[in-house]
């Protein structure tokens, strides 16, 4: 099923201040990577050596709630101000950072958190590039 991201964008009825195809790329990545580290966080309670992956759970979870957060106001354009989407993205670039760092470190062992690193990275990605559009 393909993303509403762009559908509903184009049915804002006021000028946006953000290109509409940027935008809509990084509420999609910032969705994606709220659900893959909410799975990763999920699936490394599950394994046999969870005691070994608390760091990765709670970069897992803290990742997930800045991404739906910023993922959330970036969806919302009236009265916009670009300090917040500015410091929410700066967060979330950071907070995929470290996530997909994190994550990495558990690659090899563990599928879900090689998944979950490649979502934060190209979340990240996203999350400057949008950034760099911000004046």
């Amino acid at each position: 099923m393909p993303s509403t991201t762009m559908p509903m964008l184009r049915t804002y009825p006021k000028p946006m201040n953000l290109d509409r195809a940027k935008l809509a790329a990084a509420i999609d990545a910032l969705n994606d990577c709220a659900q893959a580290c909410t799975a990763c966080a999920d699936a490394c309670l599950s394994e046999d050596v969870v005691a070994e992956l608390t760091k990765c759970v709670r970069t897992n979870l803290d990742c997930a709630d800045i991404c739906a957060t910023t993922a959330r106001v970036l969806s919302r354009h009236t009265g916009y101000d670009a300090n917040i989407s500015r410091s929410l993205l700066e967060a979330c670039a950071t907070a995929c950072k470290s996530c997909g760092d994190e994550c990495v470190r558990h690659a090899d062992q563990h599928e879900h958190c090689r998944i979950c690193a490649e979502a934060c990275r190209a979340c990240e990605q996203v999350c400057r590039d949008l950034l760099a559009t911000i004046s």
